[in-house]
């Protein structure tokens, strides 16, 4: 039996499918991965595809100021972004929309939250699949569940879940990432690696496009199913997550300390924020270790604890790798 759907999507005149890309970064480091993504959507002209490059980062230069670094915190916790300045000209429907965030102090970044609370972002997302893409140093699972209620809230369907870490150690990136936003430098350092996402990971980041391009031709999106499984979208390190979660009710508490001394900007704030990094680096070298140390003492207790843990943020896209070997 003749396909006509497939025959109309193969004909020269059939219309592409939309996709909507939004992100932007400071260091360059996401767009690098949003690019690669991108690349292999427009391949065959059955996908037409547009940029929103988020504005806002340039209110926070980079490489970061200290006090401007800190000053961040309490409102990225509190999820009260300042409201975008702009929206590019865009089409008035898509089919697909790809979403890149950033995370700051275990929250999304304060553009991305800008740009979710903006009324032609949740026009646009309302009902339509959502693939989320996070570049961060390790601790995201906070910011993604945060990310997520405001996606579901806002009406948007996601559909899967791309999650690239920094290749140092855990505690190595305590060192190299701070060093990284402060000073704009990533090398090696110390016998330690370089800081931020390997080039390699990057480069490999096209494997999703390609499959997103796939699924688009045969309008997968259009069902509940995620598209990109078994490419290796996302590995959750379990041990994080109870360390993570700690960290996220201190930085709640912290950060209405810090918002009920003054507003965003004010100097009032830095005897306050100056106590919270106080308590951040005790904590990093105290706390984080003895958890960890913890947890893999106690891993055997924990299996089920953690097989829940896997479960629940590897979804939707999941961590297996069948499919790789596919979009090369």
């Amino acid at each position: 039996m003749i396909d006509a759907g497939a025959l109309a999507r193969q004909s020269p005149t059939a219309v592409p499918k939309r996709v909507l890309v939004v992100g932007g970064s400071q260091s360059g480091q996401l767009d690098r991965i949003l690019d690669r993504i991108v690349a292999p959507l427009g391949a065959g002209g059955a996908v037409s595809v547009d940029r929103w490059q988020l504005d806002g980062f340039e209110r926070f230069p980079f490489p970061w100021g200290f006090w401007a670094f800190l000053d961040v915190f309490p409102e990225s916790v509190q999820q009260d972004a300042p409201p975008l300045r702009s929206v590019p000209p865009l089409a008035d429907d898509y089919d697909l929309i790809v979403l890149g965030y950033q995370v700051w102090f275990l929250s999304p970044s304060l553009p991305v939250t800008a740009f979710l609370d903006h009324p032609a972002a949740q026009r646009l997302l309302a009902g339509k699949p959502v693939v989320a893409v996070v570049a961060c140093r390790n601790m995201w699972m906070g910011a993604w569940q945060k990310l997520r209620a405001r996606l579901v809230a806002i009406g948007a369907r996601v559909v899967d879940h791309v999650v690239l870490v920094d290749q140092g150690p855990t505690l190595a990136t305590f060192i190299t990432t701070p060093r990284w936003l402060l000073t704009g430098r990533r090398d090696p350092i110390w016998g330690m690696p370089a800081a931020g996402v390997s080039d390699a990971q990057i480069e490999g980041a096209a494997r999703f496009g390609e499959a997103l391009r796939l699924a688009l031709e045969v309008d997968r999106e259009q069902g509940s199913a995620p598209l990109l499984h078994g490419l290796g979208a996302v590995t959750v390190e379990p041990r994080l997550a109870l360390s993570e979660r700690a960290g996220a009710r201190a930085f709640g508490v912290w950060s209405q300390i810090v918002r009920a001394v003054g507003k965003a900007g004010q100097r009032r704030r830095r005897p306050v924020l100056l106590l919270f990094l106080i308590y951040l680096v005790l904590a990093i070298v105290t706390i984080v270790p003895l958890s960890l140390a913890l947890q893999s003492l106690l891993a055997p207790l924990l299996r089920k604890r953690f097989d829940r843990i896997r479960a629940e943020f590897e979804a939707p896209s999941g961590s297996g790798t069948e499919r790789i070997q596919s979009h090369v």
